[in-house]
């Protein structure tokens, strides 16, 4: 049977609003998620991250996109945020730090809120925080270096290479370090790319330096600097370092200055270079190129450069004081030789029996960092020095995650921490969804934790707080021809923060 035009338009129109009606079912759920963040209803998911630094950051910009009624507020101890990209991030690689635009659009959110100069574990505790959240996230990071446990490494002179970088990127408890750069050569005991990021600080032209956000104090001790030579110490061969390729070759790059080498370091490199992945091969490539390639020295490159070398199969086994004097000095680092045992990245640093030793004025030690336990009750693994989870999930404690290098220990770039900060957000996800946080029920948030910060007279910094101090920072950098000029004391930040 044939229909007419108009009961053909008559079943349309019963269709489309039998579709209509079908559509305001299905999105009545995510109306109601949708509605206006400013409006904070009792059963609102409240998440708390401890930690500013990029897997923290991360983490809230998962939740805020994927679920429209949680709402996040992130504690820093510092008055500003984001941790490494801020204190870790090398002043001549301005490019890293953009990602601090995207950070700034994911504090904007209506749904999100920065509390710096709250120092969990001091100024409010974890329970509280338990009481008050329906989770949350540990990202706090890796606050410590990895000790040498080796005799002289308490000597005057010897410096670890995260305080060194805390130094010269205005990390306020690292401002007074004043590293003895009178000596000719530094010897760095690492080489993952915080070793070439310390050498080239030291190496670099000072007029690239002024262009850079590094802080003045660092910029004027480091022109003074005497230091023309810097030795990276490997326990491992070519194959085996830590740096990428990027920081090789801008070690490569450096105006005036020096590779050194050892060819026979090489020998038997060609054969292995074809079956190893793009990515280090690339960089193996490039490492054996510069040994083949290296300058030879001639009186001009001698009297004004300065070099950089790199020293393998060494593992330092002391650090020899100078004679004499109330308080001995660095004056030199004792190896032990060693030969490898396997192959590639599972290759094995073994003795020879062998020993050297290298004459210095300074030793930067940067052979890794390490994560502390936040407080009584928090599950913390001390060989690993990370927070046990899986997938961010705290193990056998419902409602605690963790994110970033307290998760998974200290390795990875920008990209890796991106997608580690996903992972852990996706599990709160998970868990909210299913019911295991209690979302239903009601919790007070800050609105909580206010009144126990108030209590004890901790001034909090808001992100407009920090919108302060960066828009002062950017004035005296104005001045001085820099990005900015970082501010080192906790006390004048909060002046300006805390108005």
């Amino acid at each position: 049977m044939r229909l007419c035009g108009g009961g053909v338009a008559a079943l349309r129109g019963v269709r489309d609003q039998l579709m209509a009606k079908l559509l305001r079912r299905a999105w009545a759920p995510e109306r109601r998620l949708m509605a206006s963040s400013s409006a904070i209803h009792p059963a609102d998911p409240h998440v708390c991250i401890v930690g500013s630094g990029p897997a923290g950051f991360y983490t809230a910009q998962h939740l805020l996109k994927h679920q429209q009624a949680v709402r996040v507020d992130m504690f820093e101890r510092l008055p500003v945020p984001f941790g490494l990209v801020r204190f870790g991030v090398a002043p001549d690689h301005p490019e890293v730090k953009n990602v601090i635009n995207t950070f700034t659009q994911t504090a904007r959110s209506e749904r999100f809120r920065f509390l710096g100069n709250v120092t969990v574990g001091r100024d409010v505790s974890v329970e509280e925080l338990r009481h008050a959240y329906h989770a949350i996230v540990l990202s706090y990071g890796a606050e410590d270096d990895r000790a040498l446990g080796i005799p002289g490494e308490d000597l005057r002179g010897v410096y670890s290479a995260r305080d060194f970088v805390g130094w010269y990127n205005g990390l306020p408890h690292n401002k007074d370090l004043n590293p003895d750069l009178s000596c000719d050569t530094v010897v760095v005991l690492g080489q993952g790319n915080v070793a070439l990021d310390v050498a080239r600080i030291l190496l670099s032209p000072i007029s690239w330096l002024q262009k850079t956000d590094i802080t003045q104090p660092a910029l004027e001790a480091i022109t003074r600097s005497r230091v023309r030579k810097v030795v990276l110490a490997g326990r491992r061969g070519p194959l085996q370092v830590a740096f990428t390729i990027k920081e090789l070759r801008e070690m490569i790059h450096l105006p005036d200055t020096r590779a050194v080498i050892n060819p026979a370091d090489f020998d038997g490199f060609k054969d292995a270079l074809s079956s190893l992945p793009r990515p280090r091969k690339r960089l193996s490539e490039l490492l054996l190129k510069a040994a083949t390639e290296q300058r030879s020295r001639d009186p001009a490159v001698e009297a004004g450069g300065r070099e950089w070398e790199l020293l393998f199969l060494r593992s330092p086994t002391s650090i020899v004081a100078s004679d004499g004097g109330a308080s001995p000095h660095v004056a030199a680092v004792r190896f032990t030789v060693n030969q490898l045992e396997g192959e590639g990245d599972g290759a094995v640093a073994a003795s020879t029996g062998r020993e050297e030793q290298l004459a210095c004025g300074a030793v930067l030690r940067s052979v890794g960092y390490r994560s502390r336990p936040l407080a009584p009750g928090v599950p913390f693994d001390p060989r690993r020095a990370v927070v046990p989870n899986a997938r961010g999930r705290v193990l056998a404690h419902p409602g605690l995650y963790c994110s970033g290098w307290v998760k998974r220990g200290p390795q990875g770039v920008i990209n890796t921490t991106m997608n580690d900060g996903f992972e852990t957000a996706q599990s709160v996800l998970e868990d909210l969804a299913t019911g295991k946080l209690g979302a239903d029920s009601s919790r007070p948030g800050f609105q909580a934790i206010d009144k126990i910060l108030a209590s004890k007279g901790v001034a909090t910094v808001s992100f407009s707080g920090w919108e302060r101090i960066d828009a002062v920072e950017r004035t005296r950098g104005a001045a001085l021809g820099k990005p900015r000029e970082k501010m080192l004391d906790v006390q004048e930040m909060l002046s300006v923060a805390v108005q």
